[in-house]
């Protein structure tokens, strides 16, 4: 009720004296409410109070839409439903101000959310690039053979691409499909190499078991020239077989290694006792070369030629000396048989001689060789045959020489 019957008024209103409380607007006079419940004055301040609690909310959006971090649509849905309550809102004051800050607000949203937008443009660009940039790395990681860090690559940037958002679907998919081409080149690339790699293995395993089983059966052997000889070839056909798998080929190589070592280990202990007896053969010619150029036939040539013919057969009974000492020795007692001969041809007694025990024993030396050299060409020995060749011209000279003598 109005005090003393007349009507409370507000810049914005009034209450009648009946208790009907009217806003002031543009369009006029509209009703919003009754006040009853004491003075006017009490009443214009609780319809004031509602108004500046109304301006309070949209100076809340205000400062909110002020913010870089707003969140356009929270504001968006804020500003709505104020607007919306504005024609009917039961306040007094200047419910235009409001619905022109309110429209303020609205402007500075769609200028937020098109810089939001525009952002979300750029965003998207630069996520579409950062995948185009993996997905070209894909591409060209698809003809690496460098399968391990490669594949590994692989999955990195599987990762690296989950972490990138904000492309849209179509071009997001797009590049996903050449990514995935991409690596299925790869895969398909690896899988044939490693097939490749298995098939070369399992055939290098083949072929080294067949080694293995020939160096086994010349362990043994004591052939040593020959089976020396096959044990490099041998080696040589291992290198070039390539690798197997890694334990095969470790327990493939330690067999052959063994078998190998027994041959050259037997091999190294027979030739020591042979140089053994070799050398102590050459020391025993070279006694007997010592008696022998002691000869004097001038003085007695029977007793010179008898000694000589007893020096010849121990000669031939010690047997081979080292290789290196059998020439000097050889010519060393050749000249003694010269001196015999050219004794027993001084004068103008002739003596009917026997062959020399020289040219006897070159001349089976000669046989003995031409017998080898057929072998080794029947047997296609190339280096066997060759050095036999080199011996027989050396014994065929030696020989032509002897009989010259």
């Amino acid at each position: 009720m109005t005090e003393s019957g007349v009507a409370a008024s507000h810049p914005w209103g009034r209450i009648a004296d009946d208790g009907t409380v009217y806003l002031r607007t543009g369009d006029g006079e509209r009703v919003i409410g009754s006040w009853q419940a004491g003075t006017a004055a009490e009443g214009l301040a609780y319809y004031t109070r509602k108004y500046d609690d109304l301006a309070a909310e949209v100076a809340v959006l205000e400062g909110r839409i002020a913010s870089p971090t707003a969140d356009v649509k929270t504001i968006r849905a804020a500003v709505a439903r104020l607007t919306e309550t504005l024609p009917t809102a039961q306040v007094l004051g200047d419910i235009a101000d409001l619905a022109k800050r309110l429209d303020a607000v609205t402007a500075k949203l769609a200028e937020r959310q098109a810089e939001h937008a525009a952002a979300r443009a750029q965003a998207a660009s630069a996520a579409a690039d950062a995948k185009r940039a993996l997905v070209d790395e894909a591409e060209q990681l698809a003809k690496s053979d460098a399968w391990r860090p490669t594949g590994d690559r692989y999955r990195a940037i599987v990762e690296e691409w989950k972490t990138i958002r904000g492309v849209d679907r179509k071009t997001d998919t797009e590049l996903w499909e050449r990514l995935s081409a991409a690596r299925r080149e790869f895969d398909r690339r690896r899988r044939t190499h490693f097939a490749e790699m298995d098939r070369q293995r399992s055939m290098a395993a083949e072929h080294k078991q067949q080694l293995v089983a020939e160096a086994k059966k010349l362990a043994d052997s004591t052939d040593w020239a020959p089976t020396a000889r096959r044990f490099k070839e041998l080696m040589t056909e291992w290198k070039a077989a390539g690798r197997a798998a890694r334990d095969v080929d470790d327990t493939l190589w330690a067999e052959f290694k063994t078998a190998q070592d027994a041959f050259f280990t037997a091999r190294s202990e027979s030739l020591s006792v042979r140089d053994a007896e070799l050398r102590s053969n050459a020391e025993a010619k070279e006694a007997l070369l010592a008696e022998a150029e002691r000869i004097d036939p001038n003085a007695d040539l029977d007793g010179a030629r008898k000694r000589l013919r007893s020096i010849h057969d121990k000669w031939e009974k010690i047997g081979k000396v080292p290789r290196e000492s059998m020439g000097v020795l050889e010519d060393r007692l050749a000249a003694v048989e010269q001196r015999v001969r050219e004794a027993g041809g001084s004068g103008t007694r002739h003596i009917v001689e026997t062959e020399s025990p020289l040219v006897v024993r070159l001349r089976e030396s000669v046989t003995k060789l031409e017998a080898r050299l057929r072998r080794a060409q029947a047997a296609g020995d190339s280096k066997l045959e060759e050095e036999t060749a080199q011996a027989l011209a050396t014994q065929r000279e030696w020989l032509a020489q002897a009989e010259r003598g």
